[in-house]
């Protein structure tokens, strides 16, 4: 279920079992959900709550070696593979469970 959440600081997010986006335009950009659904997939794989454990943890270690927020961020794993597939629109059919360590 997508949810048009204004108050967002950034342009979407996952927080299984929704997806909420700051602009209502954002509803046509396939790039954007997709990418929020390769999230769902990796919340879903870890159990959700483990995954915003693990997303938190790898986030405060990135902080701590790039000293960036931007970087720290970038360099999450879960970032890494949902960025680099978010424009592969069959990624989810055929992605392999656990898919998100091979970008560790």
């Amino acid at each position: 279920m997508i949810i048009i959440a204004p108050f967002l600081w950034v342009h979407g997010m996952a927080l299984y079992p929704f997806i909420l986006i700051k602009y209502r335009a954002d509803l046509d950009n396939l790039v954007l959900i997709n990418h929020e659904r390769i999230h769902h997939r990796q919340q879903v794989e870890l159990l959700i709550l483990p995954f915003y454990l693990w997303y938190f943890l790898e986030y405060f270690i990135n902080r701590l070696r790039y000293k960036n927020h931007s970087q720290a961020y970038r360099n999450i794993s879960f970032e890494r593979e949902a960025y680099q597939q978010e424009t592969n629109m069959q990624y989810l059919a055929k992605r392999k469970t656990w898919a998100f360590l091979r970008f560790y």
